[in-house]
């Protein structure tokens, strides 16, 4: 813990008396928390930063797309928008968020739509002319106006939320004990092959309620480079690469990158970025300093969504959660919920 989080404990202190409050009161119905027939299944963390939100959600519409209609709601973090907005052909990062806007190229068939407040934005679902049979609210953990009917709480393996403390003295955005309102717990971006027995030290370490399963994922990339054409991963192997992200936490993507032996030049920026033309043009003049066979930009998915029609030679590397173990386990609790839920079982 650096000097200045040292310094800042006492308001810690304050923030986590706001906040227990606050949950106490949603508990005892003091505070209106509305419920809906239709299933909502919350995917959130406790802490600020990156513990895999995208690309869970991107499983859940994998697995339940086929079966059911599904509708992903987020916030639209830093769009510049207000209010309900359902994604179209006209739509674009700046109108909806990075996120939204990536889940929207990506599922055509899924109703992507963005609401700051998420009691309004599943009423306003419900009203359409062909409303969703399942709704996934992006990052709303901590909504607490919606009672989700599943929520599922991600905590990143190098960063577990019974090691951290709360705001602004560590990372949490609330107490521990806010853990308890999960049905699944996710244990998120581990080595890929960790073992059982670390599993089971982990798990006892997040200290589950009988009522509650952990299950442990890593992050799978893909073996292509996709943007202007697809190139292989190997095919970039000794070659000259600017990576540039904007992302709360890079690190995986960088060590994976030097696992695969890629020559790269990093140019990193806060999660979210706003990227500004002296911004675009520095890194286009970064790109042509590079000297090599293959002179490419390399960034995030969420970052490309962005910045594609900004910039040249600019590909992304796509990634997806994969469960260590006990898939078809996850699998099974989520469509049973939702079968019972929509009473399509």
């Amino acid at each position: 813990m650096n000097l200045l989080r040292k310094i800042l404990y006492p308001f810690s202190l304050i923030y986590g008396l706001i906040t227990r409050i606050r949950n106490f009161l949603f508990n005892k119905g003091v505070l209106k928390s509305t419920k809906f027939k239709i299933p909502v299944i919350v995917v959130g963390n406790l802490s600020v930063g990156g513990t895999g939100k995208t690309p869970q959600i991107e499983y859940l519409v994998r697995l339940l797309k086929e079966d059911y209609k599904v509708a992903v709601l987020s916030r639209g973090y830093k769009r510049k928008s207000k209010g309900f907005i359902i994604a179209d052909e006209n739509s674009n990062s700046d109108l909806i968020g990075d996120e939204p806007f990536q889940y929207f190229k990506k599922f055509k068939q899924v109703i992507v739509a963005v609401d700051a407040d998420r009691t309004n934005g599943i009423k306003q679902l419900k009203n359409l002319k062909n409303p969703p049979e399942v709704i996934l609210l992006d990052d709303a953990f901590q909504h607490r106006k919606v009672e989700g009917g599943f929520n599922i709480l991600l905590t990143p393996f190098n960063d577990l939320y019974v090691d951290d403390t709360l705001l602004p003295t560590g990372n949490l955005r609330e107490p521990i004990s806010g853990a308890k309102r999960a049905q699944i717990i996710i244990v998120t971006k581990c080595p890929e092959k960790l073992t059982e027995e670390e599993q089971f030290k982990i798990a006892k370490k997040l200290k589950p309620t009988l009522s509650q399963t952990v299950f442990f994922t890593t992050i799978s990339y893909s073996e292509k480079l996709k943007g202007e054409s697809e190139i292989g991963i190997e095919d970039i192997k000794g070659k000259s690469v600017l990576l540039l992200t904007g992302i709360a936490n890079p690190t995986p993507l960088a060590e994976y990158l030097k696992k695969k032996q890629v020559n790269f030049e990093h140019l990193d920026y806060p999660d979210h970025y706003n990227f500004t033309k002296d911004d675009l043009d520095l890194i286009s003049g970064k790109l042509k300093s590079l000297k090599g066979e293959i002179m490419l930009i390399l960034t995030t998915e969420k970052d490309y969504v962005r910045i594609f029609d900004k910039l040249k030679n600019l590909y992304y590397l796509s990634i997806k959660t994969q469960f260590i173990n006990h898939e078809n386990d996850f699998n099974n609790i989520l469509k049973s919920y939702v079968g019972k839920s929509s009473g399509n079982s």
